[in-house]
């Protein structure tokens, strides 16, 4: 099907307007998640954001659609993927704040949420997420979903340069499915091995997050969705012209199997919820995000700056509204406001949006100009949505 630049403008557009509302959507429902689990807040808090943890899955969706169609658009372009320019890319995108962080965490401990960090060296080689134990490395603990997504990066144009050579770009269908089954047996034998004997134990919740919710190997079940997504789209162009004529059916189909999945993971440390809830979780948001990049669905339409404020800043949010609630909190609670008050609530949420802003104006901003300087997009890949 041939597209207009007029046109091909206007799809990019949408499909950034649908990604921009998920975006914001996934960091607000963290945001509560992490809220209401960790710091003193109201009880109504904790009844809407108890499923909030989810919205890191919804992220993995995300980061795997977009990686791969801008690798994918190039594959069908029979351009050489460049490893060194991918690189460069993520690292101006991610580094810069991400370094900011963890300084601020190791040379002022009064910022930190609990008492201490992993080792410095875990997270700057974004390993943090392997063997991380709560008890004592409860700090900055959000960062494994960020050491899961370098990970993501590292390994995965790799991977494509490798299938690319030996002209086995169709068998990527096949290693998507593979890895996606592997996690399965990865949860399994985590399951068996290390949880099961402690069903009855105090250290229970420890073993399971160390296990089976943080490492890599269990976790893959998202960006693997999103990758899958990219291949469709990219590669199977009738059958993304059939799926993108039912957009909001897709929104309601993923909605549905995301309530099913609320029913089967409701208790976190259970074999369903362990074994089957992330991929029921990532099919569910990967069917949302087709439906958000599809024309006839209105999150595809719906323009909204207040979301695409929110997605902008979604990544310095994420990074920072640890650090920001406990300080803000503290401080706020000496103006005699509750610690567990709506109020409270209200005051930090502005506070960490004011931070990320703060963040993003200037780390964030001026890397990606110094990207863009070194790193000129070309005529293709400005169509392309960038994550």
């Amino acid at each position: 099907m041939t597209v207009t630049n007029g046109a091909q403008s206007l799809h990019r557009a949408g499909k950034l307007l649908g990604l921009d509302h998920l975006r914001a959507f996934a960091i607000f429902y963290v945001f509560l998640f992490h809220y209401s689990a960790l710091f003193p807040s109201p009880e109504w808090l904790y009844t809407i954001g108890k499923f909030g943890w989810t919205g890191v899955d919804l992220f993995f969706v995300l980061s795997g659609y977009l990686i791969s169609v801008q690798l994918f658009a190039q594959i069908d372009r029979q351009e050489p993927i460049s490893f060194q320019e991918f690189f460069l890319k993520r690292f101006f995108r991610i580094i810069p704040a991400y370094v900011l962080v963890v300084a601020l965490y190791f040379l002022f401990p009064y910022l930190r949420e609990r008492e201490s960090p992993a080792p410095l060296w875990k997270y700057l080689s974004f390993t943090q997420n392997l063997g991380l134990d709560l008890r004592t490395q409860g700090t900055f603990s959000h960062a494994w979903s960020l050491c899961i997504e370098e990970q993501f990066y590292l390994f995965l144009p790799l991977i494509l340069i490798t299938l690319v050579y030996f002209k086995a770009i169709k068998k990527g269908l096949i290693l998507l499915l593979l890895l996606f089954v592997a996690g399965f047996g990865a949860r399994l034998y985590a399951w068996h091995t290390f949880v099961e004997p402690l069903l009855n134990s105090d250290g229970l919740w420890i073993t399971w997050y160390k296990w089976i919710y943080y490492p890599t190997y269990s976790r893959l079940d998202g960006l693997l969705v999103g990758v899958w997504i990219a291949a469709i789209f990219q590669f199977r162009p009738r059958l993304r012209q059939w799926i993108q004529q039912y957009g909001n059916y897709w929104l309601l189909t993923g909605i549905a199997v995301l309530v099913v999945a609320y029913f089967v993971a409701e208790k976190q440390v259970s074999f369903g919820a362990s074994i089957f809830g992330f991929p029921l979780i990532s099919l569910g948001y990967g069917l949302v995000v087709m439906a958000a990049i599809s024309p006839t669905c209105f999150l595809y339409r719906v323009k909204s700056s207040i979301t695409a404020q929110i997605a902008a800043l979604s990544y310095a949010i994420y990074l920072t509204h640890k650090i920001v609630v406990h300080v803000s909190q503290e401080q706020l609670v000496k103006l005699n406001i509750a610690e567990d008050s709506s109020l409270m609530f209200v005051l930090c949420v502005f506070t960490s949006i004011l931070a990320a802003l703060i963040v993003n104006k200037l780390v964030e901003k001026p890397f990606l100009k110094l990207r863009d300087k070194i790193l000129k997009p070309t005529k293709h890949e400005v169509l392309v949505p960038k994550p």
